[in-house]
């Protein structure tokens, strides 16, 4: 397929290089499309910065707390009396964000407040607070200590790597409940007989909705994370680039994801908090940027998205989604659920998001300095994450 427009990763770095770099937002780059059309827009654009703030379970903290005197092959590991999992190496442990702190009444008193876990830990660490690391070995030749306990800082290990397994969703349902009864989940506290209704994406500023067939994403994607630099390691947990799409391409429901790692020496807590969600349990919220380089005209057509453009699909949480039941109650564009209400059986329903549109645009224009200043370049992927089967170059396109 030949493209009117081509550009390389090399050529827009060198122009970052040179501070001839053109870059917007992917708010301002959707009046840029609609002004100039796609191909015109290709030529006057290099990059697109896009940007999600929200809550993402599949996420931790792969962490080495160096050796020990006498060294330790700590088979448990504790951080401020939240666990993490110490089967890895003799001081390596991975610390998810998911985890709940020893003693934690959990659900025994409903809905259940969930005050720290691991998310916390890692935001903790983070801001450079001290953490209370406790250690139990069961005793070898090489390393012969059972117990160690020490006060410590992120300056103290070794390692600290933000290692997560999922994130950046590229779309997600919009929740309801409608049972009569007040549900705790994931996506917040939902109100009996469809009262509310819950979604979680920054929309037109997502990553994934801005490459929707992953054409400029893949392994080795430099990335702005938690207010550092972080790397796509791998497709997301759950990645799934074969569902249904519209007529834009964007998918209808949960698709793409991203496996994500960087260092957390170098992240701000600005972008990086411990979340407690009620009656449900702890989670991480993270800030995540994805450049994307305007390569041809494809590209510029599909960072044209807005949230009229991209629809999601409402289910019921209180007894279909637990039931694992597929049912829908239709689909909603991001238009509609920012506007503060959306239809569900003629019935008008508040909506609430879960992640800050006002975090995401911050990311974006971040990032966006980053590269202007040149102290960010993009990366060429080594292998792009699994693709669709649906993909065919400008298909979707209308320029």
């Amino acid at each position: 397929m030949e493209f009117k427009v081509n550009k390389t990763i090399d050529e827009i770095n060198e122009k970052i290089k040179r501070k001839e770099v053109v870059v917007v937002n992917a708010i301002e780059m959707i009046d840029i499309v609609r002004k100039h059309g796609c191909i015109e827009a290709a030529k006057k654009v290099d990059v697109v910065t896009t940007g999600t703030f929200g809550t993402m379970c599949s996420s931790g903290a792969l962490i080495n707390f160096w050796h020990t005197k006498p060294k330790i092959k700590a088979s448990k590991v504790w951080f401020n009396d939240v666990e993490a999992y110490g089967g890895v190496a003799a001081v390596d442990c991975y610390l998810g964000a998911t985890a709940v702190k020893e003693g934690d009444p959990l659900n025994s008193i409903h809905p259940g407040r969930f005050n720290y876990g691991g998310g916390h830990v890692i935001e903790d660490l983070i801001a450079g607070k001290k953490v209370l690391l406790r250690a139990e070995g069961y005793g070898t030749d090489c390393y012969p200590a059972k117990e160690f306990e020490k006060e410590i800082t992120i300056s103290d290990l070794r390692d600290a790597t933000l290692l997560n397994p999922r994130n950046v969703y590229q779309n997600y349902s919009v929740a309801i409940n409608t049972t009569d009864k007040t549900i705790y989940t994931y996506m917040g506290v939902l109100k009996p007989n469809i009262s509310n209704a819950t979604y979680s994406s920054a929309g037109e500023l997502s990553p994934l909705f801005n490459d929707p067939f992953y054409r400029t994403i893949g392994i080795g994607t430099r990335i702005f994370l938690g207010g550092g630099i972080g790397y796509v390691i791998y497709q997301g947990t759950q990645h799934d680039p074969d569902v249904e799409r519209n007529e834009r391409g964007l998918p209808k429901s949960g698709a793409g994801t991203l496996a994500v790692a960087g260092d957390m020496k170098q992240m701000n807590t600005r972008y990086i908090k411990g979340a407690s969600i009620l009656g449900y349990g702890v989670s991480l919220s993270l800030g995540i940027g994805v450049p994307i380089p305007i390569i041809n005209e494809e590209m510029a057509f599909f960072c044209g998205v807005s949230d009229e453009d991209i629809q999601a699909y409402v289910y019921d949480y209180g007894y279909d989604y637990p039931n694992k039941i597929s049912k829908t109650y239709g689909l909603v564009t991001y238009k509609e659920l920012k506007s503060g209400t959306i239809i569900i059986d003629g019935k008008e329903v508040p909506t609430t998001p879960l992640s800050s549109y006002y975090m995401a645009l911050e990311i974006a224009e971040e990032l966006k300095k980053w590269i202007l200043d040149g102290k960010f370049y993009l990366t060429k992927p080594a292998c792009l994450i699994g693709q669709s089967s649906d993909y065919e170059p400008l298909k979707y396109v209308k320029c």
